[in-house]
């Protein structure tokens, strides 16, 4: 368990949270091994478990991810999707894609993936919108661009979700590398762009959601 705490500074509430959980199902589980045999950098099952929860209350049929490492937040939405949802992902690693898609086919959800290997933003300008969500977990310091390319292509009453909004409570401090000058840079623009409403839920390493509201 005190696995998916690394990133966490607020260990023991995370830590009774998850013992709130269900323990997850085969696929969960290997994925989860994986990432923490290998130091995986992944959200964890309590942000996964929020992502779900979120597809789920929108209604989702429609998301897209910059940056989606081996499928574990893509196989959160799309448990929780309607049939006809689609989770769109994105990674530079093919090996990442070929590992997502074989954890989406065990899962029996082959139909909601679509993979695609590359630069997240480049990746996303050649799509044309709405979704409902997009979710970011790309390098920190390209958050900021990440945003701005994404607000235009989400539609009105989306949501815009990013983890590591606390970056290890870097972003508390006075430290400035790019990663955390990214977060912080980030952080403003959610809050500063008209048209939003943010929360900022400390759960791990940090999740921001952000409506779009016109």
């Amino acid at each position: 368990m005190d696995g998916y705490l690394d990133e966490s500074f607020n260990k023991e509430t995370d830590r009774y949270l998850l013992s709130l959980l269900s323990p997850p199902d085969g696929v969960l589980a290997r994925m989860e091994q994986y990432a923490l045999t290998k130091k995986f950098p992944f959200i964890g099952p309590l942000a996964g478990n929020l992502l779900g929860i979120l597809a789920r209350a929108t209604d989702a049929r429609r998301i897209f991810e910059l940056g989606s490492g081996f499928g574990y937040s893509a196989l959160h939405f799309a448990r929780l999707m309607p049939p006809d949802g689609r989770v769109i992902c994105t990674d530079g690693d093919p090996e990442n894609k070929v590992r997502a898609e074989k954890y989406f086919a065990d899962a029996e959800l082959s139909e909601k993936l679509e993979f695609h290997v590359g630069d997240a933003v480049s990746i996303l300008e050649r799509f044309a919108g709405p979704f409902d969500i997009i979710f970011m977990d790309i390098d920190k310091q390209g958050y900021p661009q990440g945003f701005r390319a994404a607000w235009p292509k989400l539609k009105v009453g989306g949501l815009f979700i990013a983890d590591n909004l606390l970056w290890h409570g870097n972003v508390l401090s006075d430290d400035q590398q790019p990663t955390t000058r990214g977060v912080r840079d980030l952080t403003k623009l959610i809050y500063a762009t008209p048209g939003t409403r943010t929360s900022v839920v400390p759960l791990r390493d940090g999740v921001s959601i952000t409506v779009k509201l016109f």
